[in-house]
Parts: structure tokens; sequence; C-alpha cells
């Protein structure tokens, strides 16, 4: 319980902190107008459906055959849909096939791929550790 508290708060401040240094978005403050377009709106609402269904292996699956390199609105998307599944207890997420410690690694994966792998590691620590 306390580990998954732990990485609770240091996946949060990797996202928060992300989010706010790319995209100037203060996560609750203004998320709601966190995308540029409809599409990824709708995107993100079919991640988040995938998600409370218990349908997350398949979300995250979703989200990563979809990312754009070139496009950083997915990169958003993804610390989004991280954020969106970090603050599920440890419980649901068990019961769904699924860990803290796999957010970690989707937001180190996800960082990598657009560029921020050495924030990354420095925000969430080495994945060899």
């Amino acid at each position: 319980m306390l580990t998954d508290d732990y990485a609770t708060r240091i996946n949060n401040g990797m996202v928060s902190t992300l989010l706010k240094l790319i995209f100037n978005i203060e996560l609750w403050k203004n998320d709601d107008r966190a995308f540029n377009s409809r599409e990824m709106e709708e995107k993100f609402k079919e991640l988040k459906k995938l998600i409370e269904d218990g349908s997350i292996n398949d979300a995250e699956n979703t989200l990563l055959e979809d990312l754009e390199p070139e496009n950083t609105e997915y990169l958003k998307l993804a610390l989004m849909f991280y954020y969106t599944l970090n603050d599920k207890d440890g419980e649901f997420l068990d019961s769904h096939d699924f860990s803290k410690s796999e957010i970690s690694d989707g937001l180190r994966y996800v960082a990598g791929i657009y560029g921020y792998e050495s924030m990354a590691e420095a925000m969430l620590g080495d994945s060899d550790m």
C-alpha cells in the first residue's frame, strides 16, 4: 500500500511536470481544454472508457499503436492516459491485471519516444534498478 502511494506520487509528478513544461497545462485547472482537436478529445474518452470497463491492457495497446512521434498531441494524450490510470487504486489495477510499475514503465517508454527519456529517468529512476 505504501509502495503504491509512493508510485502514485512519483508518476503524477512526472505527468504534471511534463504537461506543464511542454504544454502549459496544469492538471485539474485546465485539463478540460487539454486537447487541440475534437479527434484527440474523442480518443481520450475512448481510452478512459476502456479503463473504466477494466480493459486496461487493451487501452494501453491502442494508445501505443496510435502514437505518432512527430505529433506531440499524442504525447499529451499518453500523459493524460497514464495520469487517469494512475488515479486508480491498486485494488482496481490488480483486479484488471495492471500495476503502478507498469504505469511507470509506460511513462518511460512514451517519454523516450518523444525525446524526454532523460527527464523520465531523472523523475522515475532507472527502470533497470
